[in-house]
């Protein structure tokens, strides 16, 4: 059943985009978003978190109805948490992303369950293992750990040398691999058909609706196929530079509750 709203979905990443800088969902957000929920809207976070790094913010929400995780490789349901869709790359690939940061010096991790599983003590796991809630496991040789399909390593450092990686690695593994930060400091690789934008188009499906039924926010280059995928695509004043020309609208920051603030501007003249 369609709203009578110009949007029937809302779709937002998490970090810097819903959160504010303290990891927190402020009490107005959840407010917005649970009753755009019981007006038929459908709510749709989408992160490059692990799943179950996102789990206790998709509860706190109580009214989404999928999410998407770890950059678009996953799409759940948000009742009982279940996995509807999961796109992979194959170990060996893997192995060859894990050889690539090796050569480059640079801490990197991938997943499994709860866990994410590190190359190197460093700040850099620490710091992960305190913002994603997820325990950490030290593995050390993280090419010779990576033995299945993985969705998805991550590697970290300094800023300057992420953005000198990124351009790298986008041409050594063109046409196999989603290469992209949602941080400076992140680089990530994950499956090929793994992109926010491609999720959201399997969320429409799922939903019966169509990719321009959504309106989405985000803040960084991960989320750009995501915007550019939705009816409306909506930059966070806090995002990225570079990606202002390329967003619809912009909104408020993370800080100033934008996601929130944004959507009660366009409800302000629809019926309640």
């Amino acid at each position: 059943m369609r709203t009578q709203y110009p949007f029937q979905a809302v779709a937002f990443d998490l970090d810097d985009t819903l959160l504010r800088d303290d990891l927190s969902i402020s009490p107005h957000t959840v407010s917005v978003l649970r009753r755009l929920s019981a007006m038929g809207v459908r709510i749709i976070p989408a992160s490059g978190r692990a799943q179950l790094s996102m789990k206790p913010f998709v509860d706190q929400l109580a009214c989404a109805s999928l999410y998407i995780s770890c950059n678009g490789a996953e799409l759940w349901s948000a009742e009982g948490h279940t996995l509807l869709h999961a796109e992979t790359f194959s170990a060996a690939l893997g192995r060859e992303i894990a050889a690539f940061g090796k050569r480059h010096h640079v801490y990197a991790q991938t997943y499994a369950g709860p866990s994410f599983f590190y190359n190197e003590e460093s700040v850099w796991a620490e710091r992960y293992a305190v913002s994603s809630m997820l325990s950490g496991v030290y593995v050390g040789d993280l090419e010779a750990f990576i033995r299945e399909p993985r969705s998805k390593i991550l590697m970290m450092a300094e800023e300057a040398k992420i953005a000198s990686m990124l351009s790298e690695a986008q041409a050594l593994f063109q046409g196999r691999v989603s290469v992209t930060c949602s941080k400076p400091w992140f680089l990530e690789f994950n499956a090929l058909g793994a992109t926010k934008g491609l999720a959201l188009r399997r969320a429409a499906e799922q939903l019966g609706l169509s990719p321009s039924d959504f309106i989405a926010f985000g803040d960084s280059l991960n989320d750009l196929s995501m915007l550019q995928a939705a009816g409306r695509g909506v930059l966070m004043a806090n995002g990225r530079d570079s990606l202002r020309s390329l967003a619809d609208d912009i909104c408020h920051s993370n800080q100033e509750d934008g996601v929130a603030v944004y959507l009660e501007s366009l409800m302000q003249d629809m019926p309640a």
